[in-house]
């Protein structure tokens, strides 16, 4: 797991077709459909750059955004500056997680766990969340596919251009484990009008929705449902997302 020191700097930038708004609203809609308990503890897991945790509390949750990249939570420390918001945020690995209480519902956005390079991070971070939720906490995330790893992301290569920042975004995947690697290499426009070059690199695994449901099964979740695309509709085969909502059935502390 990376600590984007360069990519932090061009996140938002780059990040700029998402609609984090809606996005916000999408993971809304799935807590209210599934939600009941009364308290609305929000755990933003990998929070990045806060754009998530901002829209969130926007929606009314007492929001706590953990990341492992003080670069990324630097910007978001920005927007709650900004913004004014009551977020707290910590800087963690989430295959290490240490909340200071529990929680009612945790979100985890935008392929984060398929940053975990193995079956036994995925299943440290499961344990954490389970550990700090109540009995009855939702937990909401979303990953890449595995169709996504071999046909989109594959071995392609990705160009990126906003009017101060130009970046090419190259991938390697390891076919035997659906790993792809990524380079990232960004050249920024300067005041002087020349040009300043940096890099940075990190990688994402797939899993098999059979890992990701078995792992959730053995640390105390239910799967409540599971979405294709940002939808409400199943997963199709050619699905590049999909979003799982589980509920916590018993406490990490029982293991």
């Amino acid at each position: 797991m990376s600590g984007y020191s360069a990519f932090a700097r061009y996140y938002d930038e780059l990040t700029a077709n998402i609609d984090y708004r809606k996005r916000g609203e999408y993971f809304h809609a799935i807590i209210q459909k599934f939600k009941t308990t009364k308290e609305n503890i929000l755990l933003d897991l990998a929070c990045g750059t806060g754009s998530i945790s901002e829209v969130m509390a926007d929606l009314g949750y007492d929001v706590v955004g953990v990341d492992n990249s003080d670069e990324m939570l630097n910007i978001a420390l920005d927007k709650k500056f900004v913004s004014g918001r009551n977020i707290q945020y910590l800087c963690q690995d989430m295959r290490k997680l240490d909340m200071f209480g529990t929680i009612d519902i945790a979100v985890c956005a935008l392929d984060s766990v398929n940053h975990l390079a193995s079956l036994d991070d995925v299943r440290k971070t499961f344990e954490n969340v389970a550990f700090f939720s109540e009995i009855g906490g939702l937990f909401i995330f979303d990953v890449n596919t595995l169709y996504k790893h071999r046909n989109v992301l594959a071995n392609n290569t990705f160009t990126y251009e906003t009017e101060d920042v130009f970046c090419v975004w190259e991938n390697t995947l390891v076919p035997e484990t659906d790993e792809v690697k990524m380079n990232l290499e960004f050249f920024e426009r300067e005041e002087n009008g020349m040009w300043s070059r940096s890099s940075d690199g990190f990688s994402e695994k797939a899993y098999s929705e059979e890992e990701i449901e078995r792992l959730l099964s053995e640390t105390g979740f239910e799967v409540l449902a599971k979405y294709g695309d940002d939808t409400f509709d199943p997963p199709a085969p050619d699905s590049q997302r999909i979003v799982y909502a589980a509920r916590c059935i018993r406490s990490g502390q029982h293991f």
